[in-house]
């Protein structure tokens, strides 16, 4: 905290008005059918990203942060897009999102630190998106519910970033609670906190090195996969998810699908919500 204060002293000379949190996530239970409309059991971790804000005068929106390089200095306007695929995106995203529902805000100078490993799947983007939305919705009085917070970051990821990834990340993070995982419909949105005292033991997460960075990954591909999928198997059910589909109903049915690949991903679906 202090090094976040005086990074920010050091850079915008002067010290933050507000310090805000937002944990990262591992998801306990229930694989790729978060945007297939099964339930799955997240925990929030006590990992997370810090963000070191203040209100400026300029109307201008500054970004850094101490894990990347890349900074961007943004006059304020009514609207904003994606640049590239640096990191401010995110929460430049969420800005543009609350701009557009009618909100005002000033100039900003803001400064990030994360302690989740980049790209290792702990939802680091997720957590930068509720971030800032719970951060602007602090500073500028704009009375959204958490809730509402992860369904704006949901909005930004799928629209701003561009990956169509389910609402389990961003709901996870903004509605975690200390000691519980949280049983998530993302169908319904409909939820129940699920005690999780592990007493002696710890949860541990292994760090492979192994980036898994959503907007350059295979996600899109996986989930116009199932898409592909359920078209095929809405022929003959009238379902409007994979996982409204039993396991004996898709072995009577997976004929339907006349691609291999596109039988794995159905057949991983509706098992592992079955799992669940």
């Amino acid at each position: 905290m202090n090094a976040m204060i005086n990074e920010f002293s050091s850079r915008f000379g002067k010290s933050p008005e507000h310090i805000f949190f937002c944990p990262g996530r591992v998801n306990l239970i229930g694989e790729h059918i978060d945007y297939n409309g099964g339930k799955v059991m997240p925990c929030a971790i006590s990992l997370g990203t810090y963000l070191a804000v203040s209100k400026n005068k300029d109307k201008l929106l500054r970004f850094h942060s101490l894990n990347f390089p890349e900074t961007a200095e943004l006059h304020l306007q009514e609207s904003y897009s994606k640049t590239g695929s640096t990191w401010f995106n995110y929460p430049l995203g969420v800005i543009n999102e609350i701009l557009n529902e009618g909100n005002v805000i000033s100039g900003l100078d803001m400064l990030f630190y994360g302690d989740l490993p980049i790209g290792a799947g702990l939802s680091s983007s997720a957590s930068i998106e509720v971030l800032t939305g719970f951060a602007l919705n602090q500073l500028f009085g704009l009375k959204i519910s958490n809730k509402d917070i992860a369904l704006m970051g949901k909005k930004v990821g799928n629209k701003f970033i561009g990956v169509n990834s389910g609402i389990m990340d961003q709901f996870a993070v903004a509605m975690g609670k200390k000691n519980n995982a949280i049983l998530l419909d993302c169908d319904k949105l409909e939820y129940e906190y699920i005690p999780f005292e592990i007493g002696d033991h710890i949860l541990a997460i292994i760090n492979s090195n192994k980036q898994r960075t959503l907007a350059d990954s295979k996600y899109n591909e996986r989930f116009a996969e199932c898409g592909k999928a359920l078209k095929a198997l809405k022929k003959e059910l009238n379902v409007t998810h994979l996982c409204d589909i039993d396991l004996k109903t898709f072995e009577d049915h997976r004929h339907l699908i006349n691609d291999p690949v596109l039988d794995k991903r159905a057949l991983h679906v509706i098992s592992e919500y079955f799992r669940v």
